[in-house]
């Protein structure tokens, strides 16, 4: 079985991001870029899948972007992945854009597992794989934190508002994955070597289009300093009120 593992190349969250000059784009000067880290969760699934699934199986991890997206595919070839795909574009894409350029090279690689990260920190979408498994017509089950593949059967428990599901589906299927399923392993010094002699494949990713256009980045406006309204329950009348009138949060 060939399994694949989507992953975004994305500024580390600890960079300070200043807004470039066209108003559009992030200024790329000092920021540091990494692996997506619901993107290593992904890989480290990838990686367990294949531990039971027998060394016939395969691991491909796949990323749209530009020469420097490199980075990212060697991290999670360090980790054990069995080779790489980078589909080039220097271009900025919106999630339909990523999922199809990605989906078409699942196909073409024949892959019947994929897992992606539930979204990247960047943008925050959170739709790519579910855009995946749409263009595949494949089984998707987003937000896992507990997973069992049997053969072609899978069970999943996935992560809902105010509890947990239990689902079943079928491969082929695209898997997105959250925090909890489990702990990604370190990259070894043995593996961080191999990595180097792993092969990374090189293709234009397909001319998809973007449906979004990005008009305007600002920065979030500066928070107001907080107001002490009184110290006793005398202040209780005078916050509702704000929290209805001002606020409104009631």
């Amino acid at each position: 079985m060939k399994i694949a593992i989507c992953v975004s190349h994305v500024p580390d969250t600890a960079t300070k991001v200043k807004i470039g000059q066209d108003g559009k784009t992030i200024d790329q000067s000092g920021v540091t870029y990494v692996i997506n880290p619901y993107d290593e969760i992904a890989v480290e699934e990838a990686l367990k899948s294949k531990e039971k699934l027998g060394d016939d199986s395969e691991t491909i991890v796949f990323t749209v972007g530009s020469d420097k997206a490199k980075e990212t595919i060697r991290k999670a070839l360090a980790m054990g992945v069995d080779r790489g795909i980078l589909l080039t574009d220097d271009n900025s894409r919106d999630s339909i854009g990523i999922a199809k350029a990605l989906a078409e090279e699942i196909k073409h690689e024949g892959c019947e597992l994929v897992f992606c990260g539930k979204q990247s920190v960047d943008y925050d979408n959170s739709i790519t794989g579910q855009l995946i498994a749409e263009i595949l017509d494949y089984s998707c089950i987003p937000v896992v934190v507990d997973l069992n593949i049997d053969g072609s059967n899978i069970t999943a428990e996935r992560e809902i508002e105010g509890g947990r599901e239990v689902v079943n589906a079928q491969l082929p299927a695209v898997i997105t994955t959250q925090k909890g399923l489990n702990e990604p392993r370190y990259a070894s010094l043995k593996g961080i070597m191999a990595a180097k002699k792993k092969i990374i494949d090189e293709k234009p990713a397909t001319d998809a289009g973007s449906l979004t256009e990005v008009i305007k980045m600002h920065m979030p406006a500066p928070k107001q300093p907080g107001r002490i309204l009184g110290t006793d329950s005398s202040a209780v009348p005078e916050l509702v009120k704000l929290l209805r009138e001002e606020a409104k949060v009631l």
